[in-house]
């Protein structure tokens, strides 16, 4: 029998890269026709905003752009529809290249622009009158600078609406078009620790009677800001231990489903909503279960709940809703992501536009929900096991533990490609959702405040040594790889325990220092909840940092980075690649040009999974068949 890691699997690096289409936003235009945007690898990550009219007829309404905004460098929001005087229903989208928002009011005709290529950055667009509002971000000074601007459909510029405080996200129009709603924050705070909810009258296009409606008075996350249809300004608040939507009435909040469970999600690209009005009463609400995420209708008034009979346990916070349908995306185990229309009324699901072609079932596998005990705490993880029709075996397996970014989000429990990459070869995969991770309550997501290195590294290990301990995982043969935040986690676990055999980083953090001087300004004061404020903690961000702890570490490491990384720069990976040389330790460093911080390009998703499980061969002696072995130095 081939031994774990060297099973053959029809699941190729190629068919993850090609089937890897992101589908990120969703919108319903009250006509019939269902509209998203997806992320294509093939096209060097290009995102196109797509159409399918009633007829079931897909064109795409973007064909000459690239619909990517940089705001706060991770993006979101960068297209929304709009509706001219005559009732036509189009498109405005950013420009990935230069930045510039432009309306495309039918796909057949040459897209206008509507802002200047001055450098300034858009993203969140809500119509309102004849044009739509923004958040306009210019980092071009020394000191960045956000505002809501009203941007006029008929290309005369954008105009200033409102400023001052330093992050600016979501604004929301009421239906009757007279009121406004956003968010805002101030560093140090990120947006899943603390904003302030604010309201204005839109009055001859510019915003009166400006005012906080919320946040002040006690220190909270308000996200998913929004109206219901009656005018009542709706926001999850995290007031109570746990984001939960609520009504603002009286001046006050009121819980729309209490509940000790989630069901708000940490904005960190703009556009997100948990949730999606179906008409006065009625609202279809994304909230944590027992297993994932499901999508329910709760009623307004008396807090009741009617569960949707549907197949997913994972859904991306986009939700929109138009006659008593809903658009989302969704996905489960073995469903992979789907823009869906449901009628809930009857739990019925219309599979819109799926990410891939899904796979033979028998080549995927069922996450298993694992707890681990770690230090008083109980981790959550999901422990996806090796997954074969051809190999049912059921002994000991090497395992890598897949360690999100962040570090304040989480993995769902969802199809995915890169877990049945490996899971399909014989190497077990477990989702650490270590302390600091949402999903679990506020508390849950606090436990890594000065605490960043320590809780999470921690919290993995734990686990690592659990699936030992249970003889899941042979002894030497457990793993870990993360990117970003979680290649931090990566790099600190390898340099701060044994538990661990190999490591991957993908564009982490080695050098806490270095980070909070060069990284862009949303995350630039993050490091003080999560290690501490500069000048006075300079000592634990040199402790902290893998970096100091090379001559610690004793297994191999492969570093995989994006060039042009703006978040985490390449010069980190370099520097630990340098510091691994002198030590003497097998290690490899591949440097992917024209990416950034997350792979988007075919070719290069394709290069690093497949170092990657070269790597692991080499270091856990199988040869993976049909994979270019990966030179160590």
């Amino acid at each position: 029998m081939d031994s774990h890691g060297s099973w053959t699997s029809p699941l190729t690096a190629d068919a993850v890269a090609a089937a890897a289409l992101r589908l990120t936003a969703v919108a319903l235009d009250g006509e019939g026709r269902t509209w998203w945007s997806e992320g294509r690898p093939a096209e060097g990550g290009r995102v196109a905003v797509m159409r399918r009219d009633p007829d079931g007829g897909v064109v795409e309404a973007t064909p000459s752009l690239d619909a990517r905004t940089r705001v706060h460098e991770y993006g979101g929001g960068s297209w929304g529809l709009v509706r001219s005087a005559q009732g036509e229903v189009g498109v405005v989208a950013a420009s990935a290249g230069d930045q510039r928002w432009f309306h495309v009011s039918a796909p057949h005709r040459a897209p206008r622009p509507l802002t200047p290529a001055d450098g300034v950055r858009y993203a969140d667009p809500v119509q309102v009158g004849d044009g739509v509002v923004l958040v306009a971000e210019d980092v071009s000074g020394e000191v960045p600078r956000r505002a809501l601007v009203h941007v006029p459909l008929d290309g005369s510029g954008p105009r200033e609406l409102f400023s001052g405080p330093r992050f600016l996200a979501a604004p929301r129009l009421s239906p009757d078009g007279t009121r406004l709603v956003w968010i805002s924050w101030e560093h140090p705070d990120m947006p899943w620790q603390a904003t302030l909810l604010w309201e204005a009258s839109v009055v001859d296009g510019g915003l009166r009677d400006v005012r906080v409606l919320a946040g002040q008075d006690q220190r909270q996350s308000l996200v998913h800001p929004g109206f219901a249809p009656d005018g009542t300004v709706l926001v999850v608040s995290d007031r109570d231990g746990w984001w939960n939507l609520h009504e603002v009435v009286d001046g006050g909040l009121r819980p729309v489903l209490p509940e000790a469970a989630e069901q708000g999600f940490p904005p960190w690209v703009f556009a997100t909503t948990s949730w999606a009005a179906l008409d006065a009463e009625r609202i279809a609400l994304i909230h944590a279960a027992d297993v994932g995420y499901r999508l329910d209708v709760v009623h307004r008034g008396s807090g009741e709940l009617h569960r949707l009979d549907l197949p997913f346990t994972a859904w991306t916070p986009v939700l929109a809703a138009v006659d008593g349908r809903i658009a989302a995306i969704a996905a489960s185990p073995t469903t992979p992501a789907a823009v869906v229309l449901l009628d809930p009324a009857t739990s019925a699901v219309d599979v819109v536009r799926s990410a891939a072609a899904a796979p033979d079932p028998a080549y995927l596998p069922v996450p298993r929900p694992l707890e681990v005990s770690s230090s008083g705490r109980t981790v959550h993880a999901h422990h996806y096991p090796p997954t074969h029709p051809d190999h049912v075996d059921g002994g000991p397996a090497p395992h890598v533990l897949f360690v999100h970014g962040g570090p304040t989000a989480q993995s769902q429990a969802a199809y995915s490609p890169e877990v049945a990459f490996f899971t399909s070869r014989g190497i077990g995969v477990v989702d650490v959702q270590y302390g600091g991770s949402t999903g679990y309550g506020r508390a849950y997501r606090e436990a890594l405040d000065g605490n960043w290195g320590i809780v999470d590294v921690e919290d993995c290990a734990a686990v690592a040594r659990r699936l030992v301990a249970d003889g899941l995982a042979p002894a030497g043969q457990v793993g870990i790889r993360g990117g970003s935040a979680g290649g931090f986690t990566v790099l600190a676990a390898l340099t701060g325990t044994d538990a661990f055999s190999a490591g991957t980083s993908y564009y982490g953090v080695a050098d806490l220092r270095a980070l909070a001087a060069e990284t862009h300004d949303f995350e630039s004061r993050y490091l003080d909840s999560l290690v501490g404020p500069l000048p006075q903690a300079e000592a634990v961000y040199v402790e902290r940092a893998p970096l100091s702890h090379v001559d610690d570490l004793s297994c191999p490491v492969l570093l995989l980075q994006g060039a042009d990384d703006p978040v985490v720069p390449r010069a980190q990976a370099e520097a630990f690649a340098d510091a691994l040389a002198r030590k003497g330790l097998p290690h490899a460093l591949l440097v992917f040009p024209g990416e950034q911080h997350g792979f988007r390009r075919a070719e290069n998703v394709v290069a690093s999974l497949e170092a990657e499980l070269s790597f692991y061969g080499q270091v856990w002696g199988f040869v993976p068949p049909g994979v270019p072995r990966l030179q160590l130095r």
